[in-house]
């Protein structure tokens, strides 16, 4: 049974950072791992993701140079540091996991099987 865990959320000012931790319990394999951020009133859309416990994350043009996932593999726990915040990311994040190889980036949302509860992360100006 696969469970994905999230923390790390908060709140902080324009400019701040964060970083998100997901902990990740049950047999993975060499799942795709994602994050993924959900806005009030906007759809859920990814953030970044990495393929297996070495690839290459892939970003979305949102965050790309301000955000950075990393992994320590031995605790099985996905990392999302995001610097430079502004109050456009403000959101709900996710975590995920999807059989589905992404080493060539972000998978849809939909190819996803497992979910967080997601964690807040709320920047003021």
């Amino acid at each position: 049974h696969v469970q994905l865990v999230e923390s790390g959320g908060g709140s902080v000012q324009s400019g701040g950072s964060l970083r998100l931790s997901c902990a990740i319990s049950g047999d993975i394999g060499p799942y795709c791992k994602a994050w993924f951020r959900q806005a009030p009133g906007k759809i859920r859309e990814g953030v970044g993701s990495v393929y297996g416990s070495f690839g290459t994350a892939h970003y979305a043009d949102s965050v790309q140079g301000r955000f950075t996932i990393s992994q320590d593999n031995a605790k099985n726990t996905l990392f999302l540091q995001m610097d430079s915040l502004t109050p456009e990311d403000t959101a709900v994040y996710y975590c995920a996991l999807s059989r589905a190889d992404c080493s060539r980036g972000l998978p849809p949302l939909k190819v996803f099987d497992y979910w967080g509860q997601g964690t807040q992360v709320t920047v003021s100006t």
